[in-house]
């Protein structure tokens, strides 16, 4: 069984109604035509500093929230709606990944675990904890193709949660991302590979292209990885799409010729 996922790297658009009418231009490319699952990258609409979230935060069920559902209802996709900042009654923000399926309703939200915050000499300092609440789940759902988990950016570092979801049944794990200039180079493709080996599934990493008139420059570099740990698709700095058919048969043999499950 295969699923043609299209994973987008974009430009951060905070307008949210060019950002959607952005999305649905796309949507109606040739070469996105009969995609299963759209994947968008962490806070792809709102600019990445954390005393920008509660701005632009919304609730679960807002004006963003429904414009992504009817996207993925009206395109009959699978829509891993990146990241977004969630504002909660009790005024918690998090930095929240809603995912939708072929009808638009909402089928996963996974609230980032471990908040960026980091403080590297003559490099990159960031503090997510500032404004955003940690989310405490490990996240999987459930697709007509196979189950799949998702992450956000930085929880890849914790192994443990990607083993979980596997234990769950998890064959592709989806994990928007931002990784900056200090980090990208660095770790981007050696976390995404090591992800995909330690638990024999496809890895799809979706980043925000970069943009170096941003106070946050992202990394770029979206990438999808098989079971083996070998990069099936990559972008650079820019704008793009990666765009795959995934072979899910591939999970099972790749288990059972290393079976270290």
């Amino acid at each position: 069984m295969s699923i043609k996922i299209a994973s987008l790297q974009m430009n951060v658009i905070t307008d949210k109604i060019k950002c959607i009418k952005y999305l649905e231009n796309m949507l109606q490319k040739p070469e996105l035509r009969g995609v299963d699952m759209l994947t968008l990258p962490e806070m792809f609409c709102s600019p990445y500093q954390s005393s920008a979230f509660p701005e632009y935060a919304e609730p679960e069920g807002g004006d963003l929230w429904q414009a992504l559902s009817a996207l993925a209802k009206t395109y009959g996709i699978y829509l891993s709606a990146g990241s977004v900042p969630e504002k909660t009654p009790n005024g918690n923000i998090y930095n929240t990944a809603y995912v939708f399926n072929r009808e638009g309703h909402q089928i996963a939200k996974h609230r980032k675990v471990h908040l960026f915050d980091i403080a590297i000499a003559g490099g990159q300092h960031f503090k997510e904890s500032d404004t955003l609440t940690a989310g405490d789940s490990i996240t999987t759902f459930e697709t007509e193709f196979c189950t799949m988990g998702i992450a956000i950016c930085f929880d890849i570092r914790f192994p443990d949660m990607f083993s979980k979801m596997v234990s769950r049944g998890a064959k592709v794990i989806l994990v928007p991302a931002s990784f900056n200039m200090t980090t990208g180079p660095a770790h981007w493709e050696l976390l995404y590979r090591a992800r995909a080996v330690d638990n024999q599934v496809y890895m799809i990493g979706t980043s925000t292209a970069r943009d170096y008139a941003s106070s946050y420059i992202s990394y770029g570099n979206s990438l999808i990885v098989d079971p083996w740990g070998k990069i099936i698709a990559k972008q650079d700095a820019a704008e793009g799409v990666n765009i795959v058919d995934i072979n899910l048969d591939m999970v099972t043999k790749v288990r059972g010729e290393i079976p270290i499950l």
